[in-house]
């Protein structure tokens, strides 16, 4: 559905995106996420044709954005993280404004604004204002309005950002539903858990690449064999570390406070062999812990951020 080829985006001598390319095949719901700056919504604004690739090329459904943009934006529909309204016109005002824009009309127009604000449940809101709606209401209208010409394509901007819990499950309920219907899916998000439990695949992005990109249970299955044991040290953590790094398949993630993180591959026979060696090398032990390594401590590790923003 998407392929991107060596996509690259400058803002004067500032690198935003650095020669990617990527797969989302049709049918995706895929999850793009990088801490703040890492270039994803650059490169989300140069798949919607709102910016122009210095280098690389796009193409969406077999089409080529540089040669025929009008084509790839009509197999797009775009859901920004922040939308405008136009004040004083109502729901159904706001989507016969933008269909008439695609070129719906009469009975066509009505059935197909029925459909989707039934789709996104806002039926019940069609006389209300736009702007007296709730954010989650807003964000619900703005990806009916981004259907209103069926594109194959639905890219997305920070769906869920400022929405509370339950808008949040029922944006979710809503993305899930459309990616069942055969909507080829790419959502930006700072929410990792979200993202582990919808998408089917994902790409990290981190100072304007892609560090890491595929299918999730592939990328989630390799963090699974993937493990970190916190050990507590009472006292020189740095002979304690100094000691680590002497075992064999074993390093150390981090140093922290009276606590060293240690990466190991392995069962739970490792962790205790890892924590006996230390006992026979006179090590102090306070405590120690194993924590599996998820999407969250993966992004982490990729891209040394504290947290995942966009």
């Amino acid at each position: 559905m998407l392929y991107l080829n060596n996509l690259m985006k400058r803002y004067g001598g500032f690198v935003a995106v650095r020669n990617i390319s990527l797969h989302v095949p049709k049918g995706d719901l895929f999850g793009f996420v990088g801490p703040n700056g890492a270039g994803k919504t650059t490169t989300i604004r140069m798949i919607c044709g709102l910016l122009r690739p210095d280098f690389g090329n796009i193409w969406v459904d077999g089409h080529q954005q540089s040669i025929d943009p009008d084509e790839v934006k009509r197999c797009i529909g775009y859901v920004p993280d922040f939308f405008g309204v136009y004040e004083n016109l109502k729901v159904k005002e706001y989507m016969e404004f933008y269909g008439s824009i695609y070129g719906l009309e009469g009975d066509t127009l009505k059935k197909v604004i029925g459909d989707l604000l039934s789709l996104v449940n806002l039926s019940y809101k069609e006389e209300e204002y736009v702007d007296t709606l709730s954010r989650g209401m807003k964000q619900r209208l703005c990806v009916a309005r981004a259907l209103l010409h069926n594109p194959d394509l639905l890219v997305m901007d920070e769906p869920s950002s400022g929405l509370d819990p339950i808008a949040r499950v029922e944006m979710k309920e809503l993305l899930m539903n459309l990616n069942s219907m055969g909507k080829t899916i790419i959502i930006s998000s700072h929410i990792l858990a979200d993202i582990a439990e919808m998408c089917n695949s994902i790409g990290i992005m981190n100072h304007g690449r892609i560090v890491r990109a595929g299918l999730m249970k592939d990328i989630l299955g390799e963090a699974s064999n993937q493990h970190h044991l916190i050990i507590q040290i009472p006292g020189n953590t740095q002979a304690a570390a100094d000691f680590i790094k002497q075992l064999p398949e074993v390093s150390i993630d981090s140093i922290r406070e009276n606590e060293i993180v240690v990466n190991f591959s392995g069962e739970d026979e490792d962790a205790a062999r890892i924590i006996s060696e230390m006992m026979k090398g006179d090590i102090m032990i306070a405590g120690f812990r194993k924590e599996v390594v998820d999407l969250e401590t993966l992004f982490v590790q990729l891209t040394g951020a504290g947290s995942p923003t966009v």
